[in-house]
């Protein structure tokens, strides 16, 4: 039974941190990029972070760059946000995404989501 889990979120005051995690079970964790979306109120999903299979390739959205990171640890079939210097635009739903990369990943697996976490940023 595949499974993707968020966890970490909470309230937090301007300028605090927060660190997300996001444990996998049920598939490959190995063989998938992974990736860190937001929902913020009224608006559409947005992707804020990516990592590949490896950990080899990082990107962010403009937004994000140089406040939030993104790690992995395919041992314990779990990514990290890391969420620095937040600030009450960043108030969202945030999700986890795993997205097959390898050939037999694709054939075998899907795309699987998260259920999200809350993240408050407010005084």
């Amino acid at each position: 039974q595949v499974q993707v889990v968020e966890s970490g979120g909470g309230l937090v005051q301007p300028g605090g941190s927060l660190r997300l995690s996001c444990a996998a079970s049920g598939f490959t964790f190995s063989s998938y990029a992974m990736s860190w979306y937001r929902q913020r109120p009224g608006q559409e999903r947005e992707l804020v972070a990516t990592i590949t299979s490896a950990g080899g390739s990082i990107n962010y959205a403009d937004s994000v760059k140089g406040r939030f990171t993104i790690s992995r640890d395919n041992a314990k079939n779990t990514v990290y946000l890391q969420m620095n210097s937040l600030k009450p635009e960043d108030t969202a739903v945030y999700y986890c995404k795993a997205v097959p990369t390898t050939l037999a990943a694709r054939i075998n697996g899907r795309p699987y989501w998260g259920q999200g976490t809350q993240v408050t940023v407010s005084s």
